[in-house]
């Protein structure tokens, strides 16, 4: 049972929009005709890369990893990693813990001083996970929505 984490590429839209399903099931779903010019813009922004793991070749989950450039802590960059989704099948087999420490290393290599993540989850299963992974629990997260 191999997992792969690579940079998704843009014919893997219909894996990363089923993921995407799991992760907001009430969400309407976006159509892979309209995915694909936000992906484009996605893979335009510098510093923005969406991370797919692969579990003996079937995509079993992604997280969508941003390098921010910083005028605070020495003009060291921070990530934000949002969008982290394991396919429910596959989930406590290692999938989502490797796609952390993807992130982790590459913030790693970009001169990141930290990595940032927000979880909506009222899952203690879900904070125990990031924790295990080496994320504490630090700051308050706000957030303010807009209509649209």
């Amino acid at each position: 049972m191999a997992i792969t984490i690579r940079t998704a590429v843009e014919t893997d839209l219909p894996a990363l929009l089923a993921l995407y399903g799991q992760l907001h099931p009430d969400d309407t779903p976006l159509p892979v005709d309209r995915a694909g010019p936000i992906w484009r813009e996605i893979t335009a922004q510098p510093g923005r890369t969406v991370l797919l793991a692969s579990r003996d070749g079937v995509p079993a989950g992604t997280l969508d990893c941003t390098v921010l450039p910083n005028l605070t802590r020495g003009g060291r960059p921070f990530m934000l990693v949002e969008n982290v989704v394991v396919d429910s099948s596959v989930r406590r087999r290692g999938v989502g813990r490797r796609l952390l420490a993807a992130a982790v290393d590459l913030a790693r290599s970009t001169g990141c001083y930290k990595v940032q993540l927000l979880s909506r989850s009222t899952r203690d299963e879900a904070h125990d996970f990031y924790e295990s992974c080496g994320f504490r629990q630090i700051a308050a997260g706000f957030r303010h929505y807009l209509a649209g």
